[in-house]
């Protein structure tokens, strides 16, 4: 992985434990997931005019996409309503890196060296690390614990699925911005069902916030998704599971959650982790 694809995923990593927090720190995570997707949607529209078409040998990939994206942000909103940030977001992207290594290998015929693989187990075995220490601290919500470990196995669905999907289209950006604009009317489509003109009624006051969680949120995948094509889709992955580190410090110098020595511990692990896939390959 080059040292510029390497600093462009880490960046994406802050940016989405950005918007996250954003979604933790709501009153209604669902009703802000929504409207932080549905502000990604209208940055992607405004962008669509300067950017290519995705090729249609990418169209099945993207439909896919859409599909499995609404599932994973549903699940984002309903991990949050119990659980911490530093619990909730730890097991959703610490699983998801060994499910990604394992299906990449296994179904898109990639090779990944010793090295890598030591990176990878690293940063996943760090983040587990982390969701272990809520559970000794007695702040283990089973139930958010368990939406988030079946949204680990989603984020390797849509993983794989957009990393091959990026690839084909001939452009990562165009096919991210189709993505998200898609899965915004999806989503507000299911919210307007489910909440009527009381539930649109909240958008008057969360434009800023929508906005601004928006921009996050495309950003920080349509820079994930260039750089898989630059680099194998598993090291990718692994890489930006670090965003559980910023996760980790906005939880504690912004929501105040508290910060233990084996979350420190913890830390130095994925961060280890990191350097292992740059330095082991």
């Amino acid at each position: 992985m080059a040292l510029d694809v390497m600093a462009v995923v880490l960046f994406a990593a802050l940016l989405h434990a950005g918007w996250n927090a954003l979604v933790r720190s709501s009153q209604d995570t669902f009703g802000d997931t929504v409207f932080m997707v549905g502000g990604a949607a209208l940055w992607a529209a405004c962008l669509l005019p300067l950017l290519p078409l995705p090729a249609p040998a990418s169209w099945p990939w993207l439909s896919a996409s859409v599909l499995i994206h609404v599932a994973y942000f549903s699940l984002v909103a309903l991990a949050y309503r119990g659980g911490e940030l530093g619990l909730a977001y730890p097991l959703m992207r610490g699983s998801a890196p060994l499910l990604t290594a394992l299906a990449a290998t296994q179904l898109l015929g990639e090779r990944l060296s010793p090295g890598a693989w030591t990176g990878i187990l690293l940063i996943g075995g760090g983040i587990l690390l982390l969701a272990g220490d809520a559970r000794r601290r007695g702040h283990l919500h089973l139930g958010s614990a368990a939406l988030a470990l079946v949204n680990g196995a989603v984020i390797a669905g849509y993983t794989l699925i957009d990393g091959r999907g990026a690839r084909l289209s001939g452009s990562a950006f165009g096919y991210t911005a189709w993505m998200l604009l898609l899965t915004g009317l999806a989503l507000a489509l299911i919210f307007c069902l489910q909440r009527g003109r009381t539930g649109l009624a909240r958008l008057h006051g969360s434009g800023r916030r929508a906005l601004i969680g928006g921009a996050g949120t495309l950003a920080s995948y349509a820079l994930v998704l260039w750089a898989m094509t630059r680099a194998p889709i598993a090291l990718v992955a692994a890489l930006r599971e670090t965003s559980v580190v910023f996760a980790l410090l906005i939880a504690a110098l912004v929501l105040k959650e508290p910060v233990s020595r084996t979350r420190v511990i913890a830390i130095v692990v994925v961060g280890t982790g990191a350097v292992a896939l740059r330095v082991l390959q």
